[in-house]
């Protein structure tokens, strides 16, 4: 009788510590996870080392890159508003012109997500302004927030701007994924008279909805890894994940808007910038493009990309 009730007990406490394991398991992987999401983005040699067997879209992209980095540049630094630095590089191309400030997307750089608009710059005499976002590159911080921080850091860098070269210089504030989404959260702050236009291309409408996306898409339980990384967004990096977005802050934008979205895109989907457009209460214009992935519209119609782009920072341009 009492080999069977230890033989019980032996039974009962390694289910205990396999269910256990399991918990840990799972806890571990989860902060893990939580952490890699707000974790910042320090190497970006890896975007510059040419890999074999590379796609035609991959040998353009690389060879944009390529004339970007050639191109003369001078280191600029702020100081945000919470006191973490900013840095970027300023491309001079024509006195007296229009300016261009660029932001990249998650956990990338703007060598990448921004050496095609820099040949639009670059051909029609825009200078152009990339900043590095907080926690990316040579700028401080140690988590991203998917532009609830960085719309007040978009903020201080239009400042900056028309304090360096004028009020009479007209500003386009422009970004590509999170860095759209961030300058459209910024549509709604009291930004420099000087600002005339916003260009997001592939914008998420908030933060909650993509990362949910980004959930369903790994096949994770929503409703256990969204409260997740909602709590580590507080513990990690101090904000409040559904603080803002895209689409709510478009409903007060100040300035005209141009969205821009592939219609093949696999990771946000097009459907968010049809939602923002919809809600945006300022001038806007929506573009969308067959057949082009995540950010990749102007590498699919290059012509189409240009014009609409220039059409739009003219018309912008001239209105005030």
């Amino acid at each position: 009788m009492k080999r069977r009730k230890n033989n019980g007990y032996k039974t009962l406490f390694a289910l205990v510590l396999t269910i256990g394991a399991g918990i840990a398991a799972f806890l571990y992987g989860s902060y893990a996870y939580v952490f890699r999401v707000f974790r910042a983005q320090r190497k970006t040699d890896g975007y510059f080392k040419k890999r074999s067997n590379l796609n035609d879209e991959e040998k353009t992209l690389y060879s944009w890159m390529a004339e970007l980095s050639e191109h003369e540049y001078e280191n600029v630094e702020i100081t945000s508003y919470d006191g973490t630095k900013l840095c970027g590089k300023y491309y001079h191309v024509s006195d007296n012109a229009p300016l261009e400030i660029a932001f990249h997307g998650y956990r990338s750089l703007a060598e990448r997500d921004f050496c095609g608009g820099a040949k639009i710059c670059f051909d029609n005499g825009i200078n152009l302004l990339t900043v590095d976002q907080r926690a990316h590159g040579n700028s401080g911080g140690n988590t991203l927030t998917f532009g609830i921080k960085e719309r007040y850091d978009c903020l201080e860098w239009a400042k900056y701007a028309s304090e360096r070269f004028g009020n009479d210089i007209k500003i386009i504030l422009a970004g590509v994924s999170m860095g759209a989404a961030t300058v459209l959260m910024a549509s709604d702050l009291d930004l420099p008279e000087n600002v005339v236009g916003i260009i997001a291309d592939c914008p998420y409408s908030s933060p909650e909805e993509i990362i949910k996306k980004v959930c369903k898409d790994k096949k994770l339980p929503v409703n256990i890894f969204y409260p997740a990384v909602k709590t580590g967004a507080k513990l990690f990096g101090k904000f409040d994940l559904e603080e803002d977005g895209a689409q709510k802050s478009a409903q007060n934008a100040k300035v005209p808007v141009l969205l821009i979205h592939g219609l093949a895109d696999g990771f946000v989907p097009h459907e968010m910038s049809e939602s923002i457009f919809g809600a945006c209460s300022s001038d806007r214009t929506l573009l969308e493009v067959p057949e082009a992935d995540h950010a990749r519209s102007y590498l699919v119609n290059k012509e189409l990309y240009e014009k609409t782009v220039l059409e739009f920072i003219n018309k912008c341009c001239k209105k005030k």
